[in-house]
């Protein structure tokens, strides 16, 4: 009962309190408004008086003045602008126009003061300050709440003061509560504002332990936590800074993983590397970047350094993009120690050495044609001894012998062999100059003698031929070296095609298909065979590249290639195998144009491709 008697005098004391205060506050708060339009008018006058005396200093004193009466808190004159030129007491910088007063400033008329009241329930006046017609700043006055509300509080002791004695108790051990924890709780407040706004200032730190209850303790973890997020700090600078140099100069790929196998940093060179965006490596793993077997292959060597604290140099990495040539990265991984007993982070290096791999593999390939090139002269020339003796018997025994029906037609057969064996030395040896001069070439009498060559081959076989060229057509060119390319086409497709299948062979006149100014003939050898896959497709012109395993060289259609690039032609190839689902086969498209120039700049330029192999 008596809690409830002393709760329910408290309710009507705070319920008369109110009324009575709403009363008087609105009293107040009407004489504040005339005493504040009065005050600032008369500030603005004195301002506007020593101002036409040019006497500004007379101004500062007008404000000091006025702010010495026991109703001011404070008293400013600003410039048109808001900027503070005077102000009673205080420093200037910390007297600046908030906001809400600056909203004021194009709210003003010339003639009229203005009362408004803005944050925290502050009244005040301002009076434009006009001298000679112009504009010359704003006089404001700010009432000093206190003094307002000394009437109201008189009221309020007088009305309270009887009930303040049945609860000063209670209110006793409120204050010490709200002392006791308020006051502690505000100061981790504040702390942990200043910690969020301002990561980077511990000015403000440790904050002081006012207690020994257990906020006090909050405070000192508090304090301990920002003491160790400052040295982490401090240690992260230093080697973001030195990781920040590296990154930005190095011209190699560079990334940092931490122990989870994670990327911390990256350099610009990396992520052209993987080709992906610099922003989507930090965070992620190297599975989730690159192409098996390659991260797996990284990611392993990270692990070690970690497990074995030391560096790995020289990995070499084989990475194989779709649709492009495999590059070849060297990657080294070194581990990065923030202290002498933990390694924090693995560095990697990598660098790009596809094209350094690219030209080892050439020189290796040029250094077997050489070699290859040198095989073949010596035993052509080691050929061509015998071969001539057997050509000078054979024409003695043809002529002198009188040899009858059908020996005579066996010599005439071998006289023919011969003389082919003969041309292919002679083609060896000159394996890569032209032939003497260039000609006009009947093309079916060429593409006969080449189907005559594997016409047993072709019966063997039982592979239908078809062929479908003009018996008068014609072809400016190197006769020797164009039938080499078609026994090449027509040796590949026999090979290729199983018995009972097609091989067909057609030449027509046409145009360069890339440009259709330039005339020529184009050549289509096709064959109902196995056919290629999109791999071998792709790999069919580079030399010593062969799916014949033990009987092939891999030089066939490298060497038809150059022959036609040499004569200005140009050779397209498409292949489909049965796995596509249509019918396997092959075909070979070869345009070579009719052109006495394009020759010719073929024999000129021989002499000087003979002269620089010689020197090479």
């Amino acid at each position: 009962m008596l809690a409830g008697l002393v709760l329910l005098e408290a309710l009507s004391i705070v319920l008369f309190g109110t009324i009575l205060t709403e009363q008087q506050r609105r009293e107040v708060y009407d004489r504040a408004q005339h005493r504040l339009a009065h005050q600032a008018t008369s500030l603005a006058l004195q301002a506007k008086e020593a101002l036409q005396q040019e006497r500004p200093d007379w101004a500062g004193l007008s404000a000091t003045m006025m702010g010495e009466a026991p109703s001011v808190a404070l008293a400013k004159i600003t410039d048109p602008s808001g900027k503070i030129l005077f102000v009673s007491r205080g420093d200037k910088a910390n007297a600046a126009l908030d906001p809400a007063e600056q909203a004021q400033i194009p709210l003003m008329t010339r003639d009229e003061p203005r009362v408004f009241e803005f944050a925290n329930q502050r009244w005040e006046g301002v009076k434009p300050i006009y001298a000679g017609g112009a504009l010359r700043g704003f006089a404001w006055v700010e009432t000093d709440r206190a003094w307002d509300h000394e009437q109201l509080d008189a009221i309020l002791r007088s009305t309270v003061i009887f009930g303040v004695i049945w609860i000063v108790a209670s209110a006793l051990l409120v204050l010490l509560m709200a002392h006791s924890i308020s006051r502690p709780l505000g100061i981790l407040l504040r702390g942990t504002r200043s910690l969020m706004s301002s990561p980077e200032n511990s000015g403000k730190f440790p904050l002081p332990v006012t207690g020994h209850n257990e906020i006090a303790h909050i405070i000192e973890a508090f304090n301990r936590m920002v003491a160790s997020i400052d040295e982490q700090r401090s240690g992260l600078n230093d080697t973001l800074s030195l990781l920040d140099s590296m990154l930005a100069n190095a011209p190699i790929g560079l990334a940092f993983f931490d122990r989870r196998g994670r990327f911390v940093r990256v350099n610009q060179v990396f992520a052209d590397m993987t080709g992906e965006p610099l922003s989507r490596h930090l965070g992620r793993t190297l599975p989730e970047l690159l192409p098996q077997p390659v991260a797996q292959q990284l990611e392993d060597t990270v692990w070690r350094v970690f497990e074995q604290e030391q560096p790995a140099r020289d990995l070499e990495l084989t990475v194989q993009a779709e649709a492009q040539r495999a590059s070849t990265w060297l990657a080294s991984a070194y581990p990065v120690r923030t202290t002498p007993q933990q390694v924090r982070w693995v560095g990697v290096i990598m660098l790009d050495a596809s094209e350094r791999k690219r030209s080892e593999e050439a020189l290796r390939k040029t250094e077997k044609l050489a070699a290859t090139g040198r095989l073949a002269a010596s035993i052509a020339h080691e050929i061509n001894n015998p071969l001539e003796a057997i050509t000078n018997l054979l024409f003695l025994l043809r002529n002198y012998c009188e040899l009858a029906d059908p020996a005579l037609g066996y010599v005439v057969m071998a006289e023919h062999e011969a003389r082919r064996i003969s041309e292919i030395t002679q083609q060896t040896l000159r394996f890569y100059r032209q032939s003497t001069l260039p000609a006009r070439a009947n093309m079916s009498e060429l593409l006969d003698s080449v189907l005559t060559l594997y016409h047993s081959r072709l019966s063997t076989l039982n592979i239908q031929l078809e062929r479908d060229y003009d018996a008068t057509m014609d072809l400016f060119c190197f006769a020797g070296e164009v039938r080499q390319v078609f026994a090449n086409l027509v040796a590949n497709a026999i090979d290729a095609t199983p018995e009972g299948g097609r091989l067909m062979v057609r030449a027509r006149r046409s145009r360069n298909w890339r440009d259709p100014e330039q005339t020529g003939v184009r050549f289509v050898i096709a064959d109902t065979g196995l056919g290629m896959e999109p791999e071998v497709c792709a790999r069919a012109f580079e030399p010593f590249f062969t799916t014949k395993e033990v009987t092939g060289t891999g030089l066939g259609l490298w060497v038809s290639q150059e022959i036609i690039v040499k004569s200005r032609g140009l050779v397209h190839v498409r292949s489909r195998t049965a796995r596509e689902g249509a019918s396997p086969g092959t075909v070979f498209q070869i345009f070579l144009p009719d052109d006495h120039k394009a020759a010719l700049d073929v024999k000129s330029a021989a002499p000087e491709e003979a002269s620089a192999a010689s020197a090479s």
